[in-house]
């Protein structure tokens, strides 16, 4: 009976990863699974039962998780969309001031305003591109 209880708990825990993503109940879950083979197989008592599901929690926990986080948890290696924006030079289309300007960014027109916001760009000005912040270029012309 133990081990179904086991086996039910590993499957609702590895179910309710899918919500998290942080591979915590997953490894749980892996732990209960083999928790009920153990059962199962040696028809072992509650307190064997706990012990085994501890040992192999804490193995997966601090053995096998931490290498599945490094090896499928890393950025993409290129910057994409508007984190590959900051660094880019942009050409000014309208003056670009604290509360008002347009640049062409990529081939797009966007939204730009001065990173010092005392600063004033005219149009045909070369600026680079700081920052992204929200759907605005925060830009600076450079020394």
């Amino acid at each position: 009976m133990a081990a179904i209880f086991w086996l039910v708990a590993g499957i609702l825990l590895a179910a309710a990863e899918m919500l998290t993503g942080d591979l915590t109940l997953l490894m749980l879950g892996v732990a209960a699974l083999g928790t009920a083979g153990v059962s199962a197989a040696a028809d072992t008592s509650v307190v064997a039962d706990a012990v085994v599901f501890a040992v192999i929690s804490a193995v997966l926990l601090l053995g096998v998780r931490p290498i599945i986080r490094r090896r499928y948890g890393t950025p993409p290696p290129t910057p994409t969309n508007v984190d590959a924006l900051p660094g880019k030079t942009a050409l000014v289309l309208e003056q670009v001031a604290a509360h008002s300007g347009q640049v062409k960014l990529n081939g797009e027109v966007w939204t730009a305003r001065p990173m010092d916001t005392t600063e004033v760009y005219e149009p045909g000005t070369t600026v680079y591109v700081m920052k992204i912040d929200g759907a605005t270029a925060v830009v600076w012309k450079g020394p």
